[in-house]
């Protein structure tokens, strides 16, 4: 018998216990409703749901999707319900299903982020909260707050406070050291870290002599991006203390396994989910055959392989 299964918040009193490493990215599945007509989600290790804000938002400009040579750029804008209609409407649905759902959240100001997390306290169906530091802090003239250690720290300390939930910190790649952002989140009560969110980018059409996206700049995804989050997780894996997830052009077990032998704990399958909604359930199937396939009984054993 193969054990897969993955604790994400070994160190919380309520932990995170995944059946198994397969997770979705946040904006990738939508709230894990629309797919599950379509696939047995189920059988995923958890679902994390697209970001939410506190009040609901229309998002960026179109056109929001370009497609480059190895993947894809997205401006959406965090479009999203606001937390009230994820309470009243998505979490009563979560609350009947057997997959964890982790809800992302997003804010302009410290203050949002904790009263966002305030809210979903206690909400049945509501399993962990996956912080995404990747938005601009409008108090500080719209830099991330991900790209500096003490705004980060300062972020995930304040969601700490009024959480009793475990607490997964997203990571942007666009910073200079993810290592500093890595530990200080990690001081700073982070549960677990998700490596990476998309890259800067942008294309240009040069019929319309104008940028491709509606909102000019936007995130990068997809192959291309693989080896820059590959390499951040397998940085951040060997410096904190505390579980690290994979994100970055995970489209096949492969790729899933490279990230979980870099020192991942476990992947979020992301951009190919718009492109096939069984995509992580493929990705879980192909890891269970390599096990069977390599006689691995404990999916531990493969964590961290490549750093011995």
């Amino acid at each position: 018998m193969i054990d897969l299964n993955i604790q994400l918040a070994p160190d919380h009193p309520k932990g995170l216990l995944l059946a198994n490493p397969v997770m979705t990215a946040s904006g990738t599945f939508g709230y894990g409703i629309e797919y599950s007509e379509l696939v047995d989600i189920n059988k995923l290790g958890a679902i994390v749901c697209k970001g939410t804000t506190l009040k609901p938002r229309e998002g960026n400009p179109q056109p929001r999707l370009v497609e480059t040579a190895s993947g894809v750029l997205n401006s959406v804008g965090l479009e999203n319900i606001g937390v009230e209609a994820v309470i009243k409407e998505k979490a009563p649905v979560w609350a009947k299903w057997r997959v964890p759902v982790i809800v992302n959240i997003a804010g302009e100001t410290i203050d949002e982020y904790k009263e966002i997390a305030a809210r979903i306290e206690d909400i049945e169906g509501i399993s962990g909260i996956e912080v995404n530091i990747s938005c601009p802090n409008v108090a500080s003239g719209g830099v991330e707050f991900g790209i500096h250690q003490k705004s980060a720290a300062e972020v995930t300390q304040i969601v700490k406070s009024v959480s009793s939930l475990p607490i997964i910190v997203k990571l942007s790649p666009n910073v200079t050291d993810v290592g500093e952002i890595a530990l200080a989140v990690c001081e700073s009560g982070a549960d677990a870290i998700t490596l990476i969110n998309t890259v800067r980018g942008m294309a240009i059409d040069i019929n319309r002599c104008q940028p491709a996206l509606g909102n000019t700049v936007g995130g990068l995804s997809g192959p291309a991006i693989k080896p820059i989050a590959l390499y951040m997780v397998y940085k951040v894996a060997g410096i904190v203390n505390i579980p690290v997830i994979g994100s970055g052009s995970i489209n096949c077990a492969e790729d899933a396994l490279e990230f979980l032998m870099a020192g991942a704990s476990a992947v979020q399958v992301g951009t190919a989910n718009l492109s096939s909604p069984q995509a992580a359930l493929d990705v879980l199937d192909g890891i269970e055959q390599f096990m069977k396939k390599e006689n691995i009984q404990n999916l531990k054993t493969v964590i961290g392989k490549a750093r011995s």
